[in-house]
């Protein structure tokens, strides 16, 4: 790649935000958004969706590795707070693959629970911004100034307990492979602006 294919690809990296319906419910779209802008990110593709589940079924990976870390890392949390968790007892699963497959359940069944903010990003390093502007996922680790760390509160032990996932207000993609994906999921070529 030539010098001026590098610098078009790196201020054209794109990347995926979902708000999710707990911020959609709460009005802080515009906040949210306006972060992003101020950032100086450009917005390529934006629009409101009820996820169905088999849109969140292919969103969320199915690979034993990713179901496994969402069991494992409830557990994880769970050490961390000095709780107990039995699995067999409390989740009536055998081991944290089980887990993560309920885990993995109750996250596509809030994200079908209500609208979504689909959001197309654009600029220099935006996944790597996106995630630093959105803050850790669980909100009580997310340093204030962040998304999360200023507007969400819900603790994961709860939300385990009530069996749902935390309520964290956005999906941010994790990496440049999993932002293509995501984006080919989410919206069609043509609804994407150059």
């Amino acid at each position: 790649m030539n010098r001026e294919g590098l610098i078009n690809k790196i201020k054209k990296e794109r990347t995926l935000v979902l708000i999710k319906p707990d911020g959609v419910e709460r009005g802080l779209v515009g906040e949210i958004i306006s972060r992003f802008e101020r950032a100086g990110l450009r917005i390529v593709g934006l629009g409101i969706v009820r996820a169905s589940k088999k849109l969140m079924d292919k969103h969320y990976p199915k690979t034993k590795a990713w179901v496994e870390n969402l069991g494992n890392n409830m557990l994880k949390t769970a050490e961390e707070l000095k709780i107990k968790i039995d699995l067999k007892r409390d989740y009536k699963v055998n081991n944290t693959y089980e887990l993560g497959l309920k885990i993995r359940e109750w996250l596509i069944n809030y994200m079908c629970s209500g609208p979504i903010i689909k959001i197309a990003l654009e600029g220099p390093h935006a996944v790597q911004t996106v995630r630093k502007l959105v803050g850790k996922t669980i909100p009580s680790m997310a340093e204030p100034g962040t998304i999360r760390g200023d507007f969400s509160i819900d603790s994961p032990i709860l939300a385990n307990l009530e069996n749902r996932p935390v309520k964290n207000l956005i999906h941010a993609s994790g990496n440049q492979q999993e932002a293509e994906y995501e984006l080919k999921l989410w919206f069609k070529k043509d609804e994407l602006i150059d």
